[in-house]
């Protein structure tokens, strides 16, 4: 298998994962990060194969509805809410039958309002100004091992770190610098731990994404606060950025357990 990338495409809406997508909870599955990716890859291109006003990704909501293997995952896309400056897409990718991750996906009309932009969501350092770390120190796994971090952590569970990949979502297949950035996104909740992941579980059961700048850039920064709750639940809540700034809000839904329970 040609491993220079996240996957191949095997036939029509079809796709293999290669080594550099290994789970970093369970190393002989899929990280979901890269598969969220595609999905955001494949709603684009269903979009540019319908319409040409470009439209632009304002939310992107995943639902993960369980693990899923390094075998090959089917996908498909459908439109939910048709319209002409706002519409909702459906992206889903199965297993043996079953959907696995489920994407919906606002996309909206772009227009010009530079003069009224503003935001008080601050910067983060760029890149070059945060010390480089090993996430392999922590996660396991072949998608772990294919990322570049750099952090800095101010407490566990609290940190601003940027991310980037050498590798293309798909071999030989271009893809946007929206999908290529939604591709590294789930490490979120694995790049500031606020417990030991060798004692204790905390998987997130779903990835919410909204952008109100589209990012540029080979580098993603992440403003990152992991929260557990006493009964079980938790939140990873993120303030995403490009070199330029803040270009969106992510939060994730955490499970928290015993890491001798299963999923």
């Amino acid at each position: 298998m040609d491993a220079r990338g996240y996957f191949v495409r095997t036939g029509e809406g079809r796709f293999t994962a290669t080594p550099h997508v290994g789970g970093a909870w369970f190393v002989d599955e899929q990280h979901i990060a890269p598969l969220l990716g595609l999905l955001t890859h494949l709603v684009e291109v269903d979009r540019d194969a319908r319409r040409g006003d470009g439209l632009v990704i304002a939310r992107a909501s995943f639902d993960i509805l369980g693990r899923v293997s390094l075998d090959e995952v089917s996908t498909t896309v459908r439109t939910v809410r048709p319209g002409r400056s706002v519409e909702l897409i459906e992206a889903v990718a199965s297993q043996g039958g079953r959907a696995v991750v489920i994407l919906r996906a606002w996309l909206m009309a772009s227009g010009h309002t530079e003069d009224l932009a503003a935001s008080p969501l601050g910067p983060v350092p760029p890149p070059d100004a945060v010390p480089t770390w090993d996430p392999t120190s922590v996660w396991p796994g072949g998608f772990i091992s294919s990322i570049e971090v750099r952090r800095q952590q101010f407490e566990p569970g609290r940190a601003v770190f940027w991310a980037r990949t050498p590798l293309p979502l798909i071999v030989n297949e271009p893809t946007s610098r929206v999908a290529a950035a939604v591709g590294l996104l789930d490490i979120a909740n694995g790049m500031t731990v606020r417990a030991d992941p060798m004692t204790v579980a905390f998987p997130n059961v779903d990835l919410t994404l909204h952008l109100f700048t589209e990012p540029r850039g080979e580098w993603i920064g992440f403003d990152t606060s992991v929260t557990f709750g006493a009964g079980g639940v938790g939140v990873t809540s993120s303030v995403i950025h490009d070199i330029r700034g803040p270009v969106g809000v992510m939060a994730q839904s955490l499970t928290i357990r015993s890491n001798t329970a299963g999923a």
